[in-house]
């Protein structure tokens, strides 16, 4: 079925746009300016960048997630060389085989039971380091928050970098969801990501109330020397990169960013807690951020869809993810479980 119009709790990706954000972008649109980042809308929202991450801070806008995945890991590698992720990372379940294709590197997905992944499960892909007949590890790619809601705690990423850097690898940070780990985690952006190691920032605003655009956040400045020419031939230079700027430039002015994060992650928190007594239904993984996963029984699925839109995450298990958004409504939250509790009963 098609969800239409319905509210639901399919994905973050399926809220609008933030009143704040369509704003800026009505305000940027006067008059003629220079086109691909030479404004001083792009000027500004880097600056707002620097000011988080620090003034060396190397910071590029792209299109969207999949664009600043694949090039942020086309900046670190050969294509002889492979990436490390975890089994659920997006660039390895849902970019259509993107990073493989644009960066001629290959996967090293790993297996883990609530998307993060440990220094023990990467070593064991580094013995065939110096060995021409495999695949070089150059790269770790993590995801935070992760794909299945749990977050990785600043020490816990900290280890993985410092273990990557002792043994001449990279870390990649998909943050299409990194709002919603800095308000679990009651930190800042810089401390869970710059602070503890990261190279290499996909920046995500798509799923935190922008319209479209992410950015690429270098920490260190030598990986971006042949950034601006990999972004042109991968297609992800906007010419009129003002629109995209700007609403990084309202996103990141008085904690927007977090009031939206906050707010998502306060209505798992919410559904999390309510649904734990519906009887039929077990939580499979730590509510973290803004996401929910049940197990359910199956034909209970189609009726809570026909009123709530959401996805089934894993059809053999019988496992649903509830995905909260910067406005979902404590009414929605309440309508749902309602729902649950008639056609669970």
């Amino acid at each position: 079925m098609k969800p239409g119009n319905k509210r639901g709790f399919a994905s973050d990706n399926n809220a609008g746009v933030h009143p704040k954000i369509l704003e800026a972008v009505v305000q940027a649109n006067q008059g003629h300016v220079v086109a691909y980042g030479d404004d001083p809308h792009t000027e500004s929202a880097t600056r707002k960048f620097k000011e988080i991450f620090g003034e060396d801070t190397e910071v590029f806008f792209v299109y969207n997630g999949t664009g600043a995945n694949v090039l942020s890991i086309q900046a670190l590698t050969d294509s002889f060389q492979a990436v490390i992720c975890a089994e659920t990372a997006h660039i390895n379940e849902d970019e259509c085989g993107a990073p493989e294709k644009f960066t001629g590197c290959k996967l090293l997905p790993i297996s883990t039971g609530n998307g993060k992944i440990t220094v023990d499960q990467i070593g064991l892909h580094l013995h065939a380091l110096g060995n021409e007949h495999h695949a070089q590890p150059r790269v770790i790619s993590l995801t935070q928050a992760t794909e299945l809601g749990t977050v990785y705690r600043p020490q816990e990423t900290e280890e993985i970098t410092r273990f990557a850097h002792q043994n001449g690898l990279f870390v990649h940070l998909d943050g299409a969801r990194i709002a919603n780990a800095a308000v679990s985690l009651k930190t800042g952006l810089r401390e869970i990501t710059r602070d503890v190691g990261i190279d290499v920032l996909s920046f995500g605003g798509t799923k935190n109330g922008i319209m479209f655009g992410e950015a690429v956040v270098f920490f260190n400045r030598a990986l971006a020397r042949d950034f601006k020419f990999i972004r042109k031939q991968g297609a992800q230079l906007a010419s009129k990169m003002r629109f995209i700027a700007v609403q990084f430039e309202a996103l990141l002015t008085d904690d927007l960013w977090r009031r939206n994060a906050q707010l998502a992650n306060n209505m798992a928190a919410l559904l999390e807690r309510e649904v734990r007594s519906i009887p039929h239904l077990t939580i499979t993984q730590p509510v973290d951020a803004n996401a929910v996963f049940a197990a359910i029984p199956p034909r209970h699925i189609q009726p809570l869809t026909q009123e709530y839109f959401f996805y089934v995450w894993d059809e053999e298990q019988s496992i649903v993810r509830w995905m909260t958004s910067f406005d979902t409504t404590q009414e929605d939250i309440m309508g749902f479980v309602a729902l649950l509790r008639r056609v669970l009963a």
